[in-house]
């Protein structure tokens, strides 16, 4: 898989770009501010609806604008399809495909799949859990587009569920019955609705950690040899524990056996939950368990042992997407400079075997002379927020 053609228009500080991209290594360089992150942050961008630097779409789009567009040619085996998404200011985004209208944005996913490797990716080892779920869902969607539903919608029940919990506990406390039987009642409906979808979205969570476990492990190992082995699990205080060992098989039945299983925790959690105002079971409060030997990475990993991890888990990512089909576009995002020699070795062996990567770099000497590329100058031109960013030919590394 690669991208042959990406357009920009007004996103981020490019005012307008048409890149004509080959398969093989190509590098952005120039100094930081300049836009080369954005060039690579749009690619992203149509791979998962989402950007990974920023949450919302809204910093996304030039300023003194309304709207931006990114779109891409993709190639798979042969075949081409080009992909539009259009960002706008204060009302939905649109998309195409062949230049044809889709009703919803996410019927692109699965067309281009990335894996993004970013100075940002040491918050899955040390950030909050909800970093490390968006990894998960991410990855999983990447491999199951239509999973992009499934999380939309669990989002919207969780927020009618989470809005009705807070009516209906203060209805309780100010009655002393603990709810009105309209609002139980409902309550009872919204338990069902979000059962039925944490169910499908934990399911393909526990497929993903079971299916990744291995090649994650054998990326740390390459990177960093003499530490303590990696190893990753699942966290749920929702499920039994036979479910959380990544050695487990999926099994065909699991999302009926899940569903059962979050049933009857919202059953029992309820009057904590009426209590609080906040629900307590589902898949939104998990985790992903990063493990070095016995001790958790997160609080006892060392700075380099921290990297290490982020970087396999990409890794993992990337061979993990690698086996069940085309490459992926790798995607290495000013991360050299962070990284000592074996790490850069590391990363550099795979970027040489993949079909497509993009990097970017402050400076050539930041780029493993193994790596033979196509370098592109980004640099700015104008005042202020008129500046817009441009490419030209560099020489060479």
């Amino acid at each position: 898989m690669y991208i042959r053609a990406l357009s920009l228009l007004d996103f981020r500080s490019w005012e307008q770009a048409e890149l004509e991209l080959p398969p093989g290594r190509t590098v952005f360089l120039g100094s930081n501010g300049n836009g080369k992150t954005n060039l690579v942050e749009a690619v992203g961008y149509l791979s998962t609806l989402g950007s990974h630097r920023v949450s919302a779409d809204t910093p996304l789009i030039r300023i003194g604008t309304q709207r931006a567009r990114i779109g891409a040619t993709v190639v798979n085996t042969g075949r081409e399809l080009r992909i539009d998404v259009e960002l706008n200011q204060g009302t939905a985004n649109r998309a195409q495909i062949n230049r044809s209208p889709v009703r919803r944005t996410r019927e692109i996913l699965g067309i281009l799949q990335t894996v993004l490797f970013a100075p940002e990716d040491l918050s899955l080892v040390r950030g909050d859990p909800s970093e490390r779920r968006r990894f998960l869902d991410e990855l999983a969607t990447a491999r199951l587009p239509r999973l992009a539903g499934v999380r939309a919608d669990y989002d919207k029940v969780l927020r009618q569920r989470s809005a009705l919990l807070k009516t209906a506990g203060r209805h309780g406390r100010s009655s002393g019955r603990g709810g009105s039987g309209a609002e139980l009642s409902t309550l009872d409906v919204w338990d069902g609705h979000l059962a039925t979808h944490g169910s499908v979205l934990l399911a393909q969570r526990l497929r993903l950690v079971h299916e990744l476990y291995p090649h994650l492990a054998q990326a740390y190992s390459a990177i960093a040899p003499e530490s303590r082995p990696a190893t990753i699990g699942y966290r749920s205080s929702s499920l039994p524990p036979e479910f959380l060992d990544p050695a487990r098989v999926p099994q065909s039945d699991d999302v009926d056996v899940l569903e059962a299983i979050l049933l009857r925790e919202l059953s029992t959690a309820r009057p904590k939950e009426l209590d609080r105002g906040v629900c307590l079971v589902g898949p939104h409060r998990d985790d992903l368990d990063l493990m070095l030997g016995s001790a958790p990475a997160k609080g006892f990993a060392s700075h380099g042992e921290s990297w290490s991890f982020a970087l396999a888990l990409r890794l993992g990512a990337f061979e993990l997407l690698r086996a069940e089909g085309s490459d992926p576009v790798l995607i290495l995002d000013d991360v050299f400079a962070e990284l000592d020699r074996r790490r850069r070795t590391a990363l550099a062996t795979v970027a040489a075997t993949a079909e497509q990567v993009f990097i970017t770099a402050a400076v050539a000497e930041d780029v493993p002379a193994e790596l033979e590329a196509n370098p592109l100058r980004v640099e700015t031109t104008g005042e202020a927020d008129h500046r817009a960013s441009r490419l030209s030919a560099s020489p060479s590394l």
